[in-house]
């Protein structure tokens, strides 16, 4: 559809040389399977190692890894290639592996975990899945109920998870869960779990598409994990999830741009064969003009989303575009997987067209990865509310806090570098002190330099300005449902220098 000279852009002859390869491989290794996967409910094991062993695991890894240290756009192809053999079972089963799991080993893994998880899940020895929905908790990844007790040298598992890909055949999972139940999402970690550890019971599920996918829900009885499958930092889990999910709602929408193209493509090789009335069915002015609308949307999306693929191979953090991008292309997804069905009539509601299937496994697009009503929020408070959703430096690694809406009164001190109006705050420069009791809190550093706003933990050189108060009081005065004069009338809210609040508070976007 798109033309070569507009791809070129995007897409080298290296790329191109890369399609055909993993096109010829598809064509031999994976297509003459796919309904059979479909039936039986799972894919062969045999050809997750076929695939490792090609390389296509392990792109954009570094050689050190057993990867091929490739650009990302060898990465766009990989997923266009496997998200156009009519199966969004097999396609997820690879983009879990290679996009929503194991790039959490590769930033905050040790040494350790990456020699015994990283390593042979790019070999195509090992499948990993990632475990943050709850039956109770989805979206809302702050409320998660999994626990982690730790006991001298292992953590002990508690809990349930649900809806986790790759969760029955897999052999590991990140498992999102709380280490420090009181603290909110600043108590959420994540470890490494074999998936056959003593404990574990996983329970299969019944979907209305994907079927060659396994999906799972998983249930944590004391399952011990030694305290070394920790990634990164206790508390950091939450900042982790954040920086991760870009890439997954780019992967996402990828395969959701290559989806439409190929049930488009199959579409009109039926419409050119299919007679009604004396002509073929591609005369009919009605459906041309539904195959014209469909093809000019897909190829608006693809260059858009192809476009925020150079953003995030640029290095740029695109939270506004990688969020419409996933919004945009699995919206269309599910409606070009629609209006595709009814080309084919009668036919398109049988099992032995493609159509099918496409119909039933596009749906899930709109809901994983963060369903399009979260990605609309976040839309609208970039461009309605000014909300710059930016990466913030610890003393370890990069975090975000992003997507969700930060609660606790520790969260809301450091979401404060997002919230910056950095405009207004070029000029100035200063220390704030933040003294705040209660479970949630904690005594805070917030310097400003230049329109540069960092976090310390604890108070840290001469301050300005003090505040004093409680975590309830703090949270209920930055969510609008305290009044803050009230709450310095009854001496629940302490600053030592009102008028340098008030300049500070004047800095920041509200919640």
């Amino acid at each position: 559809m798109a033309t070569s000279a507009a791809l070129s852009y995007y897409f080298s002859e290296d790329h191109e040389s890369f399609r055909k390869t993993i096109r010829q491989f598809l064509e031999a290794e994976a297509i003459p399977h796919i309904d059979r996967w479909e039936a039986e409910g799972k894919i062969d094991r045999e050809f997750w190692k076929k695939f490792g062993e090609m390389g296509y695991f392990g792109l954009g890894y570094s050689e050190a890894l057993g990867g091929s240290n490739l650009d990302f756009f060898y990465d766009v192809i990989m997923l266009e290639e496997i998200s156009k053999v009519f199966s969004g079972g097999f396609a997820i089963t690879a983009a879990v592996q290679v996009f929503m799991s194991t790039p959490y080993i590769l930033d905050h893994g040790s040494e350790y975990l990456k020699e015994n998880y990283l390593k042979p899940a790019i070999a195509g020895d090992k499948i990993g899945s990632i475990g943050i929905t709850e039956p109770g908790a989805g979206s809302d990844a702050a409320n998660i109920q999994m626990r982690a007790r730790k006991e001298g040298d292992n953590y002990i598992l508690n809990g349930t998870k649900t809806f986790i890909t790759n969760g029955v055949y897999g052999d590991f999972v990140i498992l999102v869960c709380k280490t420090n139940p009181d603290a909110g999402s600043a108590g959420v970690s994540l470890i490494i779990v074999n998936l056959n550890s003593e404990g574990i019971s996983r329970n299969k599920l019944k979907k209305l598409g994907w079927h060659s996918s396994d999906t799972a829900e998983l249930h944590f009885d004391d399952v011990k994990v030694p305290v070394k499958n920790l990634l990164g930092e206790e508390g950091k889990g939450f900042y982790y999830l954040m920086g991760g999910l870009q890439l997954e709602r780019l992967a996402g929408s990828i395969m959701a741009y290559a989806g439409c193209e190929s049930i488009l493509e199959y579409s009109l090789k039926y419409m050119n064969e299919r007679s009604a009335f004396g002509r073929t069915i591609n005369k009919f002015q009605v459906l041309r003009h539904r195959v014209a609308q469909l093809a000019s949307e897909i190829e608006s999306v693809k260059f858009f989303v192809l476009h925020t693929c150079r953003m995030h191979t640029d290095g740029k953090y695109a939270v506004k575009e990688s969020s419409m991008a996933k919004l945009l292309a699995t919206e269309l997804a599910d409606k070009c997987t629609y209006q595709c069905l009814q080309f084919f009539g009668g036919y398109g509601y049988m099992e032995e067209y493609k159509v099918a299937r496409a119909f039933r496994d596009a749906r899930i697009g709109t809901i994983g990865g963060g369903s399009s009503e979260i990605m609309r929020e976040i839309i609208s408070k970039m461009v309605i509310d000014e909300v710059n959703y930016s990466r913030s430096e610890s003393s370890t690694s990069e975090h975000d806090v992003a997507d969700q809406q930060p609660n606790t009164a520790r969260e809301i001190i450091l979401a404060l570098p997002s919230r910056l109006k950095k405009e207004k705050a070029a000029k100035i420069s200063g220390i704030y002190h933040f003294d705040i009791s209660g479970p949630n809190g904690g005594q805070f550093t917030v310097k400003l330099e230049n329109g540069n706003c960092e976090i310390l933990e604890g108070l840290q050189g001469d301050a300005k300005c003090l505040t004093e108060v409680e975590d309830t009081i703090y949270e209920g005065v930055e969510s609008g449902k305290t009044n803050p004069q009230e709450a310095l009338m009854t001496g629940k809210l302490k600053v030592s220098d009102i008028m340098e609040m008030m300049t500070f508070s004047g800095l920041f976007k509200r919640l």
